[in-house]
């Protein structure tokens, strides 16, 4: 086929294309990602930050930093003036938390779900809409029965709509259940906690002490992210517990949650 032919035929399938596919014929690495702040520098350490255009999934059980970790990266992104949701399944999230933690609630859409259905169908409309630097979805209180019944197609329907957008898509569960649509699965697991003995001068209860924070494992479960090398060279104190999901120490770092009356 001579080279004006081929010129021609490739100039008609980009015209056909253009508006739905952006350069049909150039080649993207699917793992390379812009990859922005969690705000909390161990989690930088190790992973490099949350992918735009992306799924991430943040796991583990109950107590575990799991919306440490969403606040502070909720405060982060509306601090650079972006405009993030948080589709909020069972309506748990506590503004007045949200707000010391640093969030800019007035770039904050909401959304207060009841159950994981309205959640699933409000996350499809907020990611079809675009606008938005983040897109939290919080089924941390979603019993695990539940969220394993989310069909395999709708995490990739949500993965295919963030795709070469600059939206962070941050899901908080129990349990990772995205299986290969996630491009960063993490899981966190509390340490020993933190405790404040009673002030001298306290004549009541002498013997109280007030819970100050904790620390907080996180386990790399699964990455596809290229993360330049020097990243993983932070020093930053490791966990003395077993481990839970890999062996290997790199994928391994220790960061500290506080209570709000600590600061």
């Amino acid at each position: 086929m001579a080279a004006s032919s081929l010129a021609a035929l490739r100039s008609k399938i980009e015209g056909d294309l253009r508006g739905r596919v952006a350069s049909p014929f150039a080649y993207r690495d699917r793992n390379a990602f812009e990859l922005v702040s969690t705000g909390i520098p161990e989690m930088d350490a190790l992973v490099g930050g949350l992918p735009r255009g992306a799924m991430t999934e943040i796991c583990g059980a109950a107590c575990s930093g799991r919306t440490s970790l969403l606040l502070s990266a909720l405060a982060l992104r509306t601090a650079d003036g972006e405009v993030c949701a948080l589709v909020d399944a069972r309506d748990s999230f506590d503004p007045l938390s949200g707000n010391a933690a640093g969030i800019a609630l007035g770039k904050l859409l909401w959304v207060r779900c009841q159950n994981i259905e309205q959640a699933l169908r409000a996350t499809d409309l907020l990611i079809q809409a675009g606008g938005f630097g983040m897109v939290a979805v919080d089924l941390s209180d979603v019993p695990t029965k539940t969220v394993r019944q989310v069909p395999l197609n709708a995490w990739f329907r949500f993965r295919r709509a963030v795709e070469d957008t600059p939206t962070i898509l941050l899901l908080l569960e129990q349990e990772p259940h995205a299986k290969t649509c996630a491009s960063l699965v993490v899981r966190l697991e509390a340490g020993e906690a933190q405790w404040t003995e009673a002030s001298a001068s306290s004549n009541y209860y002498p013997f109280a002490k007030l819970l100050r924070g904790f620390a907080v494992r996180t386990d790399v479960v699964r990455s596809r992210l290229q993360i330049p090398k020097e990243l993983r060279a932070v020093d930053i104190r490791r966990g003395t517990q077993p481990k839970m999901a890999l062996p290997r120490d790199a994928d391994r770092r220790v960061f500290e949650a506080e209570t709000i009356w600590s600061k």
